[in-house]
């Protein structure tokens, strides 16, 4: 009587042991094909994403190409005094660290990537950043590809402006106040 008693849970374990085998396997094979699911939706998201990025230049050029009354482009160049004195002092006070005189990373956004692509594009001072249309801004990024398309250049022009005619402590509280230079 003890040898049935010991045999059925030895039998119970072994047929365990085998149905995890069997289902570790099965699984397994289902990670792969998992995979190769989430590299083709990969595929096929970022073939959409040029297709979507081909449309809005398209877009673009024939919005650039109509006329229009009341254009929604924004200089804000006419504020701009012609000619300021760069006070590093005052912008080392108010940021806490040394400011360099048209370092464009100054502005929220603007890292030194970016900054080497607008400096590429013609685009070396506070003043002439400022001066820029949003539109040609997003137009230097889309040309540099996926990774700099996705930035919003909207709030870059004023906080350029702020940083030429020197405004340092509303440029600092104006960053403050937005989360990633939005707006």
């Amino acid at each position: 009587m003890n040898i049935p008693c010991i045999l059925i849970p030895a039998l119970v374990g072994l047929i365990c042991g085998i149905l995890g085998y069997l289902l570790g396997r099965m699984n397994s094979k289902n990670d792969d094909s998992l995979a190769l699911s989430l590299q083709a939706d990969l595929d096929a998201c970022k073939a959409n994403t040029k297709n979507l990025n081909a449309r809005i230049a398209t877009l673009e050029a024939d919005l650039a190409a109509k006329p229009t009354i009341n254009s929604t482009a924004q200089s804000f160049a006419a504020t701009a005094a012609p000619l300021l004195l760069f006070d590093n002092e005052l912008a080392a006070t108010v940021f806490g660290k040394k400011v360099k005189e048209n370092d464009l990373k100054v502005v929220e956004g603007i890292g030194p990537k970016i900054e080497t692509l607008f400096n590429n594009a013609g685009i070396k001072t506070w003043q002439e950043l400022s001066a820029t249309t949003t539109e040609k801004l997003q137009s230097i990024l889309d040309a540099a590809g996926e990774n700099y398309a996705i930035h919003n250049p909207g709030s870059w022009a004023k906080q350029a402006l702020l940083a030429y005619q020197g405004k340092w402590q509303e440029l600092k509280d104006w960053q403050d106040s937005h989360i990633g230079g939005k707006e």
